[in-house]
């Protein structure tokens, strides 16, 4: 499972927990989404730190990957880059 997809799950569970502690108390519905949203972010600050630096950390090596790969093709175009292979000349379309 990625990483960005536990931490989301986490969010959402932290704040489906703490918007049902919550319910039990007499307030305003409203009031009551709003201060599960303030408390699950605070929570998940501290119970959620290992999967956020995970997230982050394969964030960051998809946008190294990407980043390496755009230059990569940056200097193909430019003519940078030179074939590896090198024409078989016993292949008929090859000049001889």
């Amino acid at each position: 499972m990625s990483a960005a997809l536990k931490y989301t799950l986490g969010r959402i569970g932290l704040f489906v927990a703490v918007l049902a502690g919550l319910w039990l108390i007499d307030m305003n519905v409203f009031l009551k989404l709003m201060l599960a949203l303030v408390f699950s972010a605070a929570l998940s600050f501290f119970l959620l730190r290992g999967w956020r630096d995970e997230m982050a950390g394969e964030i960051a090596e998809a946008a190294e990957r990407r980043r390496t790969e755009k230059e990569r093709l940056r200097s193909a175009l430019a003519g940078e880059d030179h074939p590896t292979q090198t024409p078989d000349p016993q292949t008929p379309d090859s000049p001889r």
